[in-house]
């Protein structure tokens, strides 16, 4: 897939620190039965949450909005070090399929004393005319996912 040359892209860069060590967190990105818990913004589900943590593995996740609105998204595990980074690609799509966003995402996990620190690193690329709209909620949609990660490992 490839954007044209003037297409909207952001990237956001996002810091968090987990009370849970590394090998529980990086579960929790690449087992989907944990993905599936914590993945995308609040309130909402994701009632299809596939993912093959290994190079060239499919990811396939149907975020479910509150309204019943489902969000599908699909990727691909381009790199994966365990317990210490994860790479993929994740394509927004609308409910026919089409394209909208592409994102690179770049994922790392050092351990700090027991804690994990995770740093979000992603790039996005509009596709269709919604995209600036989508560009616009992504960081908050991250923070989102990271806040509902933190209530699923921190303390255990």
């Amino acid at each position: 897939m490839s954007a044209p040359v003037d297409a909207p892209s952001r990237e956001v860069t996002l810091t968090r620190v987990f009370d849970a060590p590394p090998q529980l967190v990086w579960a929790a990105w690449t087992d989907p039965r944990h993905l599936a818990q914590w993945w995308g913004p609040k309130m909402f589900t994701n009632p299809v949450c596939e993912l093959d943590p290994r190079p060239g593995g499919a990811i396939n996740i149907h975020m479910r909005a509150p309204d019943g609105t489902v969000y599908p998204m699909t990727g691909t595990v381009v790199e994966i070090v365990p317990p210490k980074r994860l790479v993929f690609t994740s394509v927004a799509r609308d409910k026919d399929g089409n394209a909208l966003l592409e994102g690179h995402n770049v994922i790392t996990f050092e351990d700090v004393g027991g804690k994990t620190k995770v740093t979000v690193q992603s790039r996005a690329v509009g596709l269709a005319p919604i995209a600036p709209q989508m560009l616009a909620g992504m960081e908050a949609g991250w923070r989102g996912s990271l806040e509902k990660l933190a209530t699923l490992v921190d303390g255990r």
